[in-house]
């Protein structure tokens, strides 16, 4: 099977298959303010987010890539969206491009379509130096993703099924590109030891991207003969793996994996994220609502974050740490297991 057809058929199966809606953020529950002491034209989107400088804590994430003219197409109306919204946009996987340069004109149309806007190269962690920084300048890119998609891998009939060296690859591509380097999972959760890892090289942030929206183990499952089903329920589901990666990092945290409205997103800010991505959302809308529409859901997200800050009391993206909740179900009990503290999610704001 072509690299394209491949690419394709993931997209069709993000837009054939409900999330499974297992990420966990439903265990999150805000403490009312009755009081909250500010309005909505109090309220600042802008998230701090170290050298990735984002403008909203909202972006897209990597959906789409080396699927010929169709995901052109697709990548072109997203790159449209983000520019038209002020949000940061990420490729998809550049591999193809690097192997193949037919391909290459499906990612340089998100620069050509916006010039000025944060865009993320992405490669995965297979990739050397000199493929990164060929990454970067394809697109123009204000950072770069590195993937890390063992279980992926693992289920696809010819992935790869050798992963050693990929940490030492990953602090040399850091060290080496003038951007900041973003290392993100592909659906199945970043642990709290491999933020330890990372913190020890000059990665700029960690995309958690947790268990809970589109699986790639059942996408890759689809293509074999015999599946191997014990990979479809495997990961750390999103909040769960927020938290992983704030207690084991300390710079920039993205959350990804099955978000789907602000709630989500506030929650995962709570939770310790700096900003949020959204994929599979993002594609549904576009496709099925067209580019005006996707505007549309993209601005009403940012409207939706702002009632939600409102009636949190939080001015500021970073106040919504301080908002008390409580925390339940699967998430409390994976948490203290972990060893994690929960107590300091419910501690009353500060006055």
């Amino acid at each position: 099977m072509s690299r394209a057809k491949r690419k394709m058929d993931h997209i069709n199966y993000a837009l054939s298959t409900g999330q499974c809606r297992a990420t966990w953020l439903d265990c999150v529950r805000f403490v009312h303010q009755a009081l909250p002491g500010i309005g909505v034209a109090d309220v600042s989107l802008e998230p701090k987010t170290g050298d990735l400088k984002l403008k909203s804590p909202v972006f897209i994430n990597a959906m789409t890539g080396g699927g010929g003219s169709e995901t052109l197409q697709l990548n072109a109306m997203l790159a449209r969206a983000a520019k038209e919204t002020g949000i940061a946009m990420a490729v998809g996987s550049q591999m193809a491009a690097l192997k193949d340069k037919n391909e290459r004109e499906s990612y340089r149309i998100v620069r050509k379509e916006n010039p000025d806007g944060a865009i993320f190269g992405n490669l995965g962690s297979e990739a050397t130096v000199g493929q990164a920084l060929e990454a970067v300048e394809m697109i123009e890119a204000d950072a770069l993703q590195i993937h890390l998609n063992v279980v992926q891998e693992l289920t696809m009939p010819e992935g790869d099924r050798q992963f050693r060296g990929a940490l030492e690859r990953i602090a040399m591509i850091a060290e080496a590109l003038h951007v900041p380097v973003i290392v993100k999972e592909t659906g199945f959760g970043i642990s709290h030891e491999t933020a330890i890892s990372l913190e020890k090289t000059q990665v700029a942030a960690i995309d958690a991207s947790g268990f809970g929206g589109t699986n790639f183990a059942s996408v890759e499952n689809e293509r074999r003969k015999r599946k191997l089903a014990y990979f479809e329920d495997w990961g750390i589901p999103t909040a769960a793996a927020i938290v992983e990666c704030r207690n084991g990092f300390s710079r920039t945290v993205l959350a990804s994996g099955g978000l789907q409205d602000a709630g989500d997103v506030v929650r995962a800010l709570r939770l310790g994220a700096d900003a949020a991505g959204i994929a599979g959302s993002f594609l549904k809308h576009a496709v099925s609502l067209g580019e005006a529409g996707l505007i549309d859901e993209i601005n009403g997200l940012h409207e939706d974050v702002r009632m939600l800050m409102t009636a949190l009391g939080a001015r500021t993206i970073e106040d919504i740490r301080s908002a008390p909740a409580v925390i339940n179900g699967e998430l409390l009990s994976h948490l203290k297991q972990r060893g994690f503290e929960t107590e300091h999610f419910a501690v009353p704001l500060k006055n």
